[in-house]
């Protein structure tokens, strides 16, 4: 997970919003639900809001979630604050992630909530796994979210892999190189797609800095 910073929200869930009896059930592509796929994906730079797998607004290759329940939050389903851009979540599997997985349970952090932070409370290790020294959010990174799935430990521990034989491949590199490669792989100064899973490789060149 990374933090989302949301922007304006599109003029036509405004508009809808505010139609009686407008619920998201009946929110279709004509009151602008294309409008809004594509607006969430491009503040979110492309990538999930949970797995921070690619996402793009071709058929199949996103979901709008809600990180609190329509079920236990209705009045909260047309709040753009409350809607995320997920994954296809390995639907229709024995192995779901993300808002497949979580279905209608809700979390205790936001990634739309900057002051929560989420990246924080994250760590990943080199085999690919996510933590958190958090216990309760540690408990829904596995069991709410399945974030530990091992398509996605496999994904992770693949794209550290690939930059850290890069790095090998430079040999010394400066702190000043290792600072331009974080702004890159953050998207810092951009607002552009980041890469998918880009977290593991900001968590990895963070530690070194840090040392």
């Amino acid at each position: 997970m990374r933090t989302i910073r949301k922007s304006k929200e599109p003029a036509s869930l405004t508009h809808y919003r505010h139609t009686a009896g407008a619920t998201y059930k009946d929110f279709s592509a004509k009151d602008g639900k294309d409008e809004l796929r594509a607006t969430l994906i491009h503040e979110q730079r492309h990538l999930c809001c949970y797995c921070l797998g690619e996402i793009s607004t071709e058929a199949g290759r996103s979901r709008i979630e809600h990180w609190q329940s329509q079920t236990d939050y209705p009045d909260r389903q047309l709040d753009y604050r409350n809607l995320l851009a997920a994954c296809h979540g390995s639907e229709g599997t024995p192995n779901p992630h993300c808002d497949v997985r979580k279905g209608e349970r809700s979390l205790s952090r936001n990634p739309a909530e900057p002051g929560q932070a989420v990246e924080k409370l994250i760590r990943y290790t080199g085999d690919g796994r996510i933590e958190s020294a958090d216990p309760e959010f540690d408990r829904e990174l596995n069991e709410v979210l399945n974030l530990n799935s091992p398509n996605l430990v496999q994904h992770r521990k693949g794209v550290l892999a690939g930059f850290t034989a890069q790095i090998r491949k430079k040999g010394q590199i400066s702190k000043a190189e290792w600072e331009r490669r974080l702004k890159k792989w953050s998207g810092e100064g951009s607002s552009g797609p980041l890469r998918p899973y880009a977290m593991v490789v900001v968590y990895f060149i963070s530690k070194k800095l840090a040392r």
